[in-house]
């Protein structure tokens, strides 16, 4: 039985992936590890090959930060699929304020504890949710690790990856105000999804997986 790898994204856990159906496949859900300080995204992918033995055929699912890590452990292992939602796949489809953020580096001076208690900027940053998603991706917030945290925003604003691997398929929304659709290039445009779509649009997306799986 073929698996399938779903990797969250920064400040979720498996729970994202909650409404999503992926029948027929062992799926296997991707916790994070802890990085080392100077761990790129392509050696923090290396470590989730190795740590969940991720093997050459697998399908991988990677939404947001975890679509990034997706796109890494493509260019190292010859996968079935790659599955993108509400990601990027290159870094020209990154937001122009990344190159701002890299020279003005605020996340490397700002406390680690800060980002799980972040929750109040869910809505504005993520889009409008029911109070029950909201519920949930705040407490996916503040149990994400700190540190974890802080050490992903670097590595995401500093991920310099120009090459997209066979079999990639992306699927995003237009009011996504993390990764604003217009840089992307290859991807199916969902009308209305936000960056949390993989919760509140959930039927549709099931129906794009179930048209390439």
């Amino acid at each position: 039985m073929t698996k399938v790898f779903l990797i969250p994204g920064l400040g979720a856990d498996h729970r994202i992936y909650k409404n999503l159906e992926f029948p027929g496949y062992e799926i296997v859900t991707i916790s994070w590890i802890d990085p080392h300080p100077s761990d790129t995204l392509a050696d923090y992918a290396q470590k989730l090959i190795e740590h969940y033995s991720i093997e050459a055929g697998s399908v991988v699912v990677g939404n947001s930060l975890g679509g990034m890590l997706a796109m890494e452990i493509a260019k190292k292992l010859e996968l079935n699929k790659v599955l993108l939602i509400s990601s990027i796949k290159t870094k020209s489809e990154a937001p122009k304020s990344h190159l701002w953020y890299r020279w003005i580096p605020l996340y490397k001076i700002l406390p680690a504890g800060l980002f799980p208690r972040l929750g109040v900027f869910v809505k504005f940053a993520f889009g409008k949710m029911n109070k029950v998603d909201q519920s949930l991706v705040v407490d996916m917030l503040e149990k994400t690790p700190p540190q974890f945290a802080k050490w992903a925003l670097g590595a995401i604003l500093h991920w310099n990856n120009q090459i997209i691997p066979a079999n990639v398929f992306h699927i995003h929304g237009n009011r996504d105000m993390v990764f604003p659709y217009q840089r992307l290039k290859d991807a199916r445009i969902l009308k209305g999804g936000t960056h949390i779509m993989i919760l509140n649009r959930a039927k549709e997306i099931n129906v794009w997986l179930k048209s390439l799986l």
